[in-house]
C-alpha cells in the first residue's frame, strides 16, 4: 500500500522519539564525547529494528517511476520530496531549480545485416545523437579491448561501424566498471576521430542477462551515434566473427536527442545545528534515474538512506551541534551540452555556495545501491585520530571496517564540493553485483533487501551524530604537500 502524504512515515519514525528521548537529554549536551558514543550506538540499535528508508524508496519508485532528469516525472518527484522533508520536520525546505536540457530516448534499433542477420539487444547511450532518418550501414570493425580502438590511427576507420567488446570486471568497490566507463564515455568521440559512422560497446555490466544498459556519453560536437548492447549480444558477435566467411554489417537507427529546455532541481533540507549552524554536514543522493527502470538502486534507495538516517537524528530532543544537511540532487545522470557536461544539480549546488564552501564541514553521497556497507573511509590524515577510534567503536558491530585508504571522493554528486576543498568521508557499500542491474531495466524496488538498507541507515545516522557533536576538523588533519 502507498503511503500517503508520508503519513506512515510519520508514523514510523515517531517511535523513533520515544525510544531516543531518553538517551540525549539537556543535562547531558556539555557531556564529554562517551555521550556521543553512546547516542550514536543507540541510534544505530534504533535503525536496526526498522527505518523509513524502504518506505521512502518504495514511495518514490512506485509513483513516479523512472525520473530523466528534466522530465516532468523528475520534476513531480521533487515536489514530493520537498512534502516529504517538511512533514518529516527539516528545516529549510527549498527546492532549488536550474536549467537543463531534455534528452529523450527515442527508438532504438540495432542489428546485423546479410548473414547471420538477426536483431540484438541495445539502447542509445544517454546524450547520443540521432542516426539519419534512414539509418547507418555499415562494416563492423570489431575491437576486443578500448585500447585496440585507441591504436588505430586517424582515418583508419571510415565508414565503419566502431565495436568494442570489453568486460567490466565485477569487483565490490566497483573499480571494474571504472575502468571501463571511458569506453562509454569517451568511445565514441575516439571512434569518430578514427573516421567511424556509428559506435557500439558492450554494456558496462558484470551479468549475462539479455538486456543492455544505458548510461551517459560525452555530449557536443565530434561524436557519432552510441549504442551499448547486452552482454549475450556482445558475446554473439564474438562467436560470429570466429566463423563467419565475410565481415560482419550492422544496421543502427535510433531517434535519440535533446528534445527543448527544461529543468531539474535540488530537493535540500536539513537539521540545523543548536551550537555550530553554520559548519555545514552535507549528505544526499540523486533523485533522478536513468528511463529503463525505476531508479531503486541508483539513486532511490541512496536518497532514502540518508533521508531515514537524517529523520532518526531530528527526532531526538536535542539537535546535533553541527547543521546536517540533506540534499537530493538532480541531474546527475544525463550529460549536458557543453560546457556544462555532467553533474549539472550537484554543479550547481556548489557554484551557488562557493563563498560558503569553507563553512562545509564534510561531504559524502549514498550512490552504490543497497548493499551492506563494509568500510568506512575517511579524509587524509584522519584516520589514526580519537574521532576515527570512535566511529569504529560504534561502526565496527554493523560489520564495518576502517578502510585505510584515504577517502579522496564521496561519490559523484560530491565532486564539485570536493574541487572546492570540502572534505570527502564514504560509507562503503557492497557494490558486487551492483552493475548487474545499474543503468538496466531491472533496476526496480525487487532489487532491494529492507534489512540491508536499514543496516545503510544505521551506520549513516551514527556517524553523522558523532561527526556533528565532534570538534574535528578534516582540513586541519591534511597531510602536508611538498617534496617528499
Amino acid at each position: 500500500m502507498l503511503l500517503s502524504s508520508s503519513s506512515k512515515l510519520l508514523q514510523l519514525s515517531a517511535g523513533a522519539v520515544s525510544a531516543l528521548a531518553l538517551l540525549t537529554a539537556p543535562s547531558m549536551v556539555q557531556a564529554q564525547d562517551e555521550t556521543a558514543v553512546r547516542t550514536a550506538e543507540q541510534l544505530r540499535d534504533r535503525a536496526l529494528e526498522g527505518s523509513i528508508a524502504y518506505d521512502l524508496v518504495s514511495e518514490l519508485t512506485t509513483r513516479f517511476g523512472p525520473r530523466l532528469a528534466g522530465s516532468t516525472s523528475e520534476q513531480a518527484a521533487a515536489a514530493w520530496g520537498a512534502e516529504t522533508f517538511r512533514e518529516l520536520g527539516f528545516d529549510a525546505v527549498s527546492v532549488e531549480t536550474f536549467p537543463l536540457a531534455l534528452w529523450t530516448r527515442g527508438e532504438t534499433r540495432v542489428e546485423i545485416v546479410g548473414d547471420f542477420q538477426q536483431p540484438l539487444t541495445a539502447v542509445s547511450l544517454g546524450g547520443s545523437i540521432a542516426t539519419p532518418a534512414d539509418g547507418i550501414e555499415g562494416e563492423a570493425a570489431v575491437f576486443e579491448t578500448y585500447a585496440e580502438l585507441l591504436a588505430q590511427p586517424p582515418g583508419s576507420l571510415i565508414g565503419k561501424i566502431a565495436v568494442v567488446l570489453q568486460d567490466t570486471v565485477q569487483a565490490q568497490d566497483g573499480r571494474g566498471y571504472g575502468a571501463t566507463s571511458p569506453i562509454r564515455g569517451q568511445g565514441p568521440t575516439e571512434a569518430a576521430r578514427r573516421g567511424a559512422v556509428g559506435y557500439v560497446l558492450r554494456s558496462l555490466g558484470t551479468h549475462d542477462h539479455r538486456f543492455a544498459h544505458t548510461g551517459a556519453t560525452r555530449v557536443g560536437e565530434g561524436t557519432v551515434p552510441a549504442f551499448a548492447i547486452s552482454p549475450p549480444d556482445a558475446d554473439q558477435i564474438r562467436r560470429i566473427m570466429r566463423t563467419a566467411d565475410a565481415p560482419i554489417r550492422l544496421r543502427l537507427f535510433s531517434t535519440a536527442g535533446f528534445t527543448k529546455d527544461s529543468v531539474s532541481q535540488n530537493v535540500v533540507g536539513e537539521v540545523r545545528g543548536r551550537e555550530r549552524p553554520d559548519e555545514v554536514i552535507v549528505i544526499g543522493g540523486h533523485l533522478d534515474s536513468w528511463d529503463l527502470g525505476t531508479g531503486a538502486i541508483d539513486d532511490g534507495a541512496g536518497v532514502a538512506i540518508t533521508a531515514a538516517a537524517l529523520k532518526l537524528i531530528e527526532d531526538l530532543p536535542v539537535k546535533p551541534r553541527r547543521t546536517i544537511r540533506v540534499v537530493w540532487w538532480g541531474a546527475e545522470e544525463v550529460s549536458q551540452p557543453p560546457p556544462a557536461q555532467g553533474l549539472a544539480g550537484a554543479r550547481f549546488y556548489a557554484s551557488s555556495r562557493a563563498d560558503r564552501a569553507a563553512a562545509h564541514v564534510a561531504v559524502s553521497e549514498s550512490d552504490f545501491g543497497a548493499r551492506r556497507i563494509y568500510s568506512l573511509g575517511l579524509p587524509a590524515g584522519a584516520a589514526a585520530t580519537p574521532f576515527a577510534r570512535a566511529a569504529m567503536r560504534v561502526l565496527t558491530p554493523l560489520g564495518v571496517l576502517l578502510d585505510p585508504a584515504p577517502a579522496t571522493g564521496g561519490g559523484p554528486d560530491t565532486g564539485p564540493l570536493v574541487a572546492l576543498g570540502v572534505p570527502a568521508f564514504r560509507l562503503n557499500q557492497d557494490g558486487t553485483d551492483y552493475f548487474d542491474y545499474h543503468h538496466t531495466a531491472d533496476d526496480v524496488l525487487d532489487r532491494i533487501d529492507p534489512e540491508e538498507l536499514d543496516q545503510n541507515v544505521a551506520a549513516w545516522a551514527a556517524f553523522l551524530w558523532l561527526l556533528a557533536e565532534s570538534d574535528v576538523d578534516f582540513r586541519a588533519l591534511r597531510p602536508a604537500t611538498g617534496t617528499p
